[in-house]
């Protein structure tokens, strides 16, 4: 890619885009003894967004919020807990111009999601001490999105939380290279979700988490979307298609905290005959938390099929 940056192999791949793990021809050079295919200090991911014309104006919008991080990690270090922009340009392929992201994955980690991690440990959970770790530098990298850079998430889920350390036991937590054609929620699991691959408490807690991916996040002053957040992490505010802010993603950090902590998802919708995936979505959230207050419930688009007038 634009004649300095070799692909490796493909990590995966989704609606908008494909993911590749790469490494800077000219950085390779510069390392002594370097071997093609062998790593070295940094291990780059290119995103590859897809030509369609409404994809180039997304991508547009996420490399503007790529580079205010970028701009505003050198004056906060909060900002070490999300995965930054190195470069970005723009290639033209066989269905017209493509826009790449390159991104860094600290030292050599090579990125494994909190996904893979998680499918290791879905019957206890994850340590509690681990879970505590992460949630501090998820909650530091949102502070520093929010305050610093006015930028919401719009998608904390496991699969954006990249893990990064020196140690080569995360390795074991690499899936196998993604098939397109199969993957296409790009819900990366563990190597066949066997238990022999827990780490040992010592190498867990010395994983740094990162969060990722900058796709489906927007300005604070200025929503792209109303339909925000995958759906088992949406916000209650996002399913009644009420206005919306940096609080959806707190919400979605508590459910991924539940799920860290248990090993279940703290809401997993479903349809029904007569629902639909966001209506079961809403009750739900009311059996475990509560009546929802009527000027909040009532301003419903759907509030006359399910809420009566005192809510």
């Amino acid at each position: 890619f634009n004649t300095r940056y070799q692909a490796l192999r493909k990590l995966g791949c989704g609606a908008f885009a494909t993911v590749w793990l790469c490494q800077d021809m000219r950085a390779a050079l510069a390392c002594t003894g370097w071997q093609p295919g062998v790593g070295f200090p940094e291990g780059e991911v290119r995103k590859v967004l897809k030509s369609r014309e409404g994809f180039a104006e997304a991508a547009q919008d996420e490399v503007a919020l790529l580079r205010c991080v970028s701009s505003m990690k050198k004056k906060d270090r909060a900002g070490e807990n999300i995965v930054c922009l190195l470069d970005d340009f723009r290639i033209l392929g066989e269905n017209g111009f493509h826009i790449l992201l390159l991104r860094v994955l600290q030292l050599w980690a090579r990125g494994p999601s909190l996904r893979c991690l998680m499918s290791n440990y879905t019957a206890q959970g994850l340590p509690l001490p681990f879970v505590k770790k992460s949630l501090q530098q998820v909650l530091a990298g949102l502070h520093f999105l929010h305050k610093r850079c006015r930028i919401i998430h719009a998608d904390i889920k496991p699969e954006n939380i990249l893990l990064c350390g020196r140690d080569k036991t995360l390795q074991r937590l690499l899936p196998d290279t993604l098939d397109c054609g199969q993957r296409t929620d790009l819900r990366l699991e563990g190597p066949g979700g066997d238990l022999g691959n827990q780490l040992e408490e010592s190498d867990l807690m010395s994983i740094e988490v990162k969060i990722a991916d900058l796709g489906s996040a927007c300005w604070t002053y200025k929503p792209f979307s109303k339909e925000i957040q995958t759906q088992p992490y949406r916000a209650l505010e996002v399913l009644l298609g009420l206005d919306y802010g940096t609080p959806a993603d707190i919400w979605s950090m508590g459910c991924l905290a539940f799920e860290m902590a248990t090993g279940e998802c703290l809401f997993d919708p479903q349809p029904g005959k007569y629902f639909s995936r966001d209506d079961d979505h809403v009750a739900r959230i009311i059996e475990l938390l509560g009546r929802i207050p009527p000027q909040i419930a009532l301003s419903w688009n759907k509030s006359t099929k399910f809420f009566s007038r005192p809510g």
